[in-house]
């Protein structure tokens, strides 16, 4: 029986292990997908500021 025990102990802990895996994985992904997003949304930002010719994110300058 304690070997059976260790069996299903060692697969719950690599379980674990993969689950976590995906985990940072995934928070990589939302790093980076936030990131692109930021990047995007400040180059938006300063062709609206061009366009309109205001300072809308307050930095003191009009695009």
């Amino acid at each position: 029986m304690g070997l059976f025990w260790d069996l299903v102990q060692q697969s719950q802990i690599e379980d674990q292990k993969h689950q976590a895996d995906s985990l940072e994985e995934r928070v990589e992904y939302l790093e980076n997908e936030l990131h692109e997003t930021k990047v995007l949304l400040n180059k938006t930002l300063k062709a609206l500021e061009k366009a309109i010719g205001q300072d809308i994110d307050g930095d003191g300058i009009a695009g």
